[in-house]
């Protein structure tokens, strides 16, 4: 068994959860609903952000020959993807039309643009439950209409990709940001985690380059949107808790939903 095998063995008991691991950084505000959860079920949470975001700067932007203010449509699959698509626009002194329409991968998705535009429905649209094919229900409205722009990092999700080129559809992808995986070596082996939840695929892949043999034995898996969860399975791993869904539109919804189930099984 390897070291990280032992760190996650079946030691654990599904009805004894103790500590989780949240692979994002600690919220700043104490009156985080994190916060709230982890006194509600008298569980300790450890938070470690997986990835780092390393902006690509204007200049090199430039060499992508993309120019922004041609297109009327922008696609967000995360936060990371609108701090640096209006980065971008800031530095380059870009004014973004207020006719722009936003499709994003899910509702907290599309709520984190209110940071930088005037949130109005009639040009924000997103998915019903946070996967890729209720996105391209939205998309698809306006797919002859619209020319799109797809801010992501150089490790993109191809199937939305392939899904605008099936379409006909005009559109580019700057690539604004890169996501490098950080060494989470420490934090895993601080504890024995029952509950790991990631937020992203590259979160996935950190866990990977930094544990190759990394093996769940008992530990369970979290895992927010449908990339995300595709990238666990694809990873040989099992999604245990999975949001958003209906009744759990947030991670905390989900381990809420879940910790309160084992407290009535017991």
């Amino acid at each position: 068994m390897t070291e990280i095998s032992k760190l996650t063995s079946d030691k654990h008991s599904n009805k004894n959860v103790k500590n989780i691991l949240i692979t994002q950084a600690r919220p700043e505000n104490e009156k985080s609903p994190y916060f709230e959860l982890a006194r509600k079920h008298q569980v300790n949470l450890e938070f470690e952000s997986f990835i780092s975001v390393v902006p690509i700067p204007s200049k090199e932007f430039r060499k992508q020959k993309i120019d922004i203010a041609n297109y009327s449509a922008v696609i967000f699959t995360s936060r990371n993807a609108i701090e640096n698509f209006f980065r971008t626009c800031e530095e380059m002194r870009i004014t973004v039309s207020a006719d722009t329409k936003y499709f994003c991968i899910s509702e907290a998705v599309a709520l984190y643009l209110q940071k930088f535009i005037l949130y109005r429905k009639r040009k924000v649209f997103y998915g019903d439950d946070g996967t890729n094919a209720s996105l391209f229900i939205e998309i698809s409205k306006f797919k002859d209409q619209e020319k799109f722009l797809y801010p992501c990092s150089e490790a993109f999700d191809s199937e939305i990709t392939n899904w605008l080129i099936a379409n006909q559809c005009v559109y580019a992808i700057p690539v604004l940001y890169q996501i490098i995986s950080n060494d989470i070596k420490a934090i895993v082996k601080k504890f024995q985690y029952e509950i790991i939840c990631f937020f992203s695929p590259l979160g996935v892949r950190s866990l990977k380059e930094n544990f190759p043999d990394f093996n769940q034995n008992g530990t369970l898996i979290g895992a927010f949107g449908d990339n995300t969860r595709k990238a666990v399975l694809a990873a040989g791993l099992n999604p245990d808790i999975i949001a958003p869904q209906p009744k759990a539109p947030s991670m905390i919804a989900a381990l809420d939903q879940y910790l309160t189930g084992l407290g009535k099984s017991k």
